[in-house]
């Protein structure tokens, strides 16, 4: 999916649109007294030019994107102009890169300067061809080969090096992001891994520094993100998500897409052992025909079969990052998809790993639509509190349409996103 922050001038306010497979959604919010983020009005509406987190329709997602701004705006009262842009789907990829640097001024200690050097030739890379670098993100810095030094700032040394996962995608995926966004009268700002917002909005300091792995079930894609010391240390992009659960309920029970889908939300269960044999739900038939009647433990199974498989495929991306036995505080799931019953239980029972689902309601004030709450406005609140939590976050160069901070949570976001107005300007 595709996640954006629409910046408004007017002090303190922030809006978070959501571009994802199944639907586009615009959260405006504001930091209150208190800390918290107070919502001041959401828009959403059909999300039918996105194919598995990538734009397949300029002009459909365009309109998407004007029509849940217009219901956000009529709520909130704001004018939005400037948008903040985050990005997943499949074609997102990772990668570790160790840079290295060496200091011509011996006797001053290393700053800021020094670190933005470093940085900035990993973007030097070359890739492989209609590809682009989108993150830069540092993990550990080495000081005279002494490491796992976390900030060498005010440090004196000669060789400064540092490992960084870089995190890529398609130029011509990021290309039609910003087309829509043009179209719909809006100004790019930035560009924001999706994960990394979510990770904002249900995670909290102790689980990024224990380990956890971020499960983000969307309706096109999963995402994961493992977070390990504060530090991300793995990122993937799994080609499934909700919306080929609704295929299978569609195609298993001969029925159409709407019906399916209404299935999966009020009577679906990730395990089937926990319905009943006789359980059963009534579905109308169409022009004149017999309703047709469907077991709610079918239904499960047909579920289970297709949630068994993404949970593989996320168990495999946890092994592969080789932090399996390093996530003390097990696996957090977020996204629509996390509302399926009993999938915490299954994922459990699967990996083998701790599960718990993530709310972004921590972060929000009681005066908040109850809907907001939910984990498939996770990424949208993330996105929002991004500008919000720093203090100057929600500053804005309006003239030349660039953010003067990245917000995030605490230094390590952003630190993750030190870079992404550079990178973004340089493919203006």
């Amino acid at each position: 999916m595709c996640k954006k922050i629409i910046m408004d001038s007017i002090s303190n306010i922030a809006v978070g649109l959501d571009i994802g497979t199944t639907k586009i959604t615009v959260i405006v919010g504001r930091k209150n007294e208190h800390g918290k983020i107070e919502i001041l009005g959401m828009g959403k509406a059909p999300s039918t030019g996105v194919m598995r987190g990538i734009v397949a329709n300029i002009d459909k997602t365009t309109q998407s994107i004007q029509k849940a701004l217009q219901e956000a705006i009529d709520v909130s009262g704001l004018q939005l102009k400037n948008v903040n842009v985050g990005i997943a789907g499949q074609h997102i990829k990772s990668l570790q890169h160790r840079g290295q640097l060496v200091r011509e001024n011996l006797e001053t200690e290393i700053n800021d300067a020094d670190i933005n050097k470093l940085m900035q030739n990993m973007y030097k890379l070359v890739m492989v061809p209609g590809e682009e670098i989108i993150h830069v993100i540092p993990q550990e810095y080495i000081v005279d080969k002494l490491d796992n030094f976390p900030d060498p700032r005010g440090m004196v040394g000669v060789q400064l090096e540092a490992n960084f996962h870089i995190i890529t995608g398609q130029t011509a995926a990021i290309s039609n992001i910003k087309k829509c966004v043009n179209n719909a009268g809006l100004a790019m700002t930035g560009l924001t891994l999706e994960p990394l917002a979510s990770a904002t909005s249900v995670l909290d300091v102790q689980e990024l520094e224990a380990g956890v792995a971020l499960v983000d079930i969307g309706g096109g894609t999963t995402d994961v993100a493992i977070f390990k010391d504060g530090i991300i240390r793995h990122t993937a992009v799994i080609p499934f998500g909700g919306n080929i659960i609704t295929q299978d309920i569609k195609e298993g029970c001969s029925i159409l897409d709407n019906q399916a889908e209404l299935l999966k939300v009020k009577f679906g269960s990730a395990l089937a052992s926990q319905n009943k044999e006789n359980e059963i739900v009534s579905i109308p038939g169409l022009r004149g025909r017999e309703p047709k009647e469907i077991s709610l433990k079918n239904l499960a199974n047909i579920i289970q079969a297709r949630v068994e498989e993404i949970i593989e495929l996320v168990h495999h991306e946890i092994k592969n990052s080789g932090y399996e036995r390093k996530l003390i505080t097990g696996i957090v799931l977020t996204g629509g998809g996390s509302q399926l019953k009993h999938i915490g239980q299954l994922v459990e029972f699967h990996t083998g790993i701790e599960c718990r689902i993530g709310y972004p309601n921590e972060h929000l004030s009681s005066s908040s639509p109850i809907d907001v709450s939910s984990p498939m406005y996770a990424t949208g609140v993330g996105l929002v509190m991004k500008f919000l939590e720093e203090d100057n976050g929600d500053e804005l160069n309006t003239t030349s349409g660039k953010t003067t901070n990245n917000g995030g949570m605490g230094d390590f976001f952003k630190k993750m996103l030190d870079k992404i107005d550079k990178y973004l300007t340089n493919d203006e």
